[in-house]
């Protein structure tokens, strides 16, 4: 590679670091093409994506169906504001409804704005429907969340990285442990005035934890008793990343097709974002019954490109995707192999303690200090050798790859992730 090629990188990310503001810390590599579960540089190199955009990305790279989806609508119809209605909002509003087996679904753009628009829609509800005192109705939040960077969100954040200097904050939540039954039942038996329990199925930001089996619907139980809704925020786990449609089913993979399994939670209100879309759009949306999304009238929430045209289309484009190519059977297939083969080389590593997850959201913890740049520096390395991912809480790296990927592609993957560990033992 020349001296001229190489600089190409460099000033990609000089540019950004003189006119951008200076909001993330990225991996040093810049990226001009993906397809399917691969992306390249601008030097030409190609990498294996293990990071999937954060789990948008679940339908790989520029799947073909989703881009002509957007390409053919943009040719059409772009953005008419909800002043009026356009012919396919309502053909999204339903396909998705259906999709997910609920009664309404309000569509937003990103996921931060989803969880905002549940988290009014929980108190409106606690309000005119439950009869909870106006201003007075709390929210119950597990710490170590991860539900966006809104002032509101950081305020049940704690994250001091997310929170220093952003106040004063939103009053109105309880944080309680995350997989403890015992914090949430005497948390509801002890205050009158809680309108909701939002959760992540899997915290993934926080280093890929899963809870204990019963957690989720032990909790959906103890809402239930007490007349509290079950807010289940799948912007990352949904759209089959963890081997099932959505994190809260059981043994189901998608109801989208005849399935025996049961689910073992239905939230009262879901949240979806990111893989909404195949990662070509911002989309976004929170789905609920009749009883609950009622309280939303006229005037009381909304968004400018909120349901647009292209949103739809791509959004419906993503979703059949999903069925047509058994992506949360694949997903629930190659992580448990991904798992198996990185635990049994774990057994023999002093670099590396544990792996975990379920389907293809995963991750290992690496056997340092959160303060430590030893992971770090291994995603450096993965990058040299040819796959992309990235840290999370100084010692924890995730491998979330988009979910076509075949298994001849995950055994190269996961040797390229041995190779690395064994670099640094």
């Amino acid at each position: 590679m020349s001296v001229a090629e190489k600089t190409q990188s460099q000033k990609a990310i000089d540019l950004e670091n003189k006119y951008g503001a200076h909001n993330y810390h990225p991996l040093p590599v810049v990226l001009n093409r993906g397809e399917g579960v691969y992306v390249w540089d601008v030097e030409g190199k190609k990498y294996y994506d293990f990071l999937s955009a954060y789990s948008a990305v679940n339908q790989g790279h520029c799947h073909p169906k989703i881009v002509n989806a957007m390409n053919e609508q943009a040719k059409t119809l772009t953005l008419t504001s909800r002043a009026f209605h356009n012919d396919m909002l309502g053909k999204y509003e339903k396909f998705a409804a259906e999709y997910f087996n609920f009664d309404k679904i309000l569509p937003m753009n990103t996921g931060a704005e989803a969880v905002e628009t549940a988290l009014k829609l929980c108190r409106k509800w606690a309000y005119e429907v439950k009869g909870i005192k106006e201003n007075e109705a709390e929210i119950v939040v597990c710490e170590n969340n991860f539900h966006g960077r809104t002032t509101t969100i950081i305020s049940f954040s704690n994250d001091p990285v997310a929170r220093k200097n952003f106040g004063p904050y939103t009053d109105g939540f309880i944080k309680i442990e995350y997989d403890n039954l015992a914090a949430l039942k005497e948390t509801l038996e002890n205050n009158a005035n809680i309108a909701g329990f939002l959760v992540e199925p899997i915290q993934g930001e926080a280093g890929v934890y899963v809870p204990s089996e019963g957690f989720l619907s032990g909790a959906k139980a103890l809402c239930e008793k007490h007349n509290v809704l079950f807010i289940a925020d799948e912007v990352q786990t949904g759209i089959a990343r963890t081997g099932r449609l959505l994190a809260t089913c059981g043994n189901c993979s998608c109801p989208q097709k005849d399935c025996s399994g049961t689910p073992d939670v239905k939230p009262d209100v879901l949240i979806l974002g990111k893989a909404l879309s195949g990662g070509a759009y911002p989309v976004s949306a929170v789905l609920a019954n009749n009883d609950i999304m009622n309280v939303i009238q006229p005037g009381t929430h909304g968004s400018t490109f909120g349901g647009n045209p292209i949103a739809a289309a791509v959004a419906m484009a993503a979703l059949e995707v999903v069925t047509e190519e058994s992506l949360a059977e694949n997903a629930d297939r190659l992580g448990k192999i991904f798992r198996s083969e990185i635990d049994a080389f774990i057994q023999t590593s002093s670099i590396a303690t544990l792996v975990r997850g379920r389907g293809l959201l995963n991750a290992i913890v690496i056997n340092d200090s959160e303060e430590s740049d030893t992971a770090w520096n291994i995603c450096m390395r993965l990058r040299d050798n040819g796959l992309l991912a990235k840290p999370t809480h100084g010692n924890i790296i995730r491998f979330a790859p988009p979910l076509v990927m075949n298994e001849v592609q995950l055994k190269e993957c996961v040797s390229i992730i041995i190779k690395t560990l064994k670099e640094f033992e």
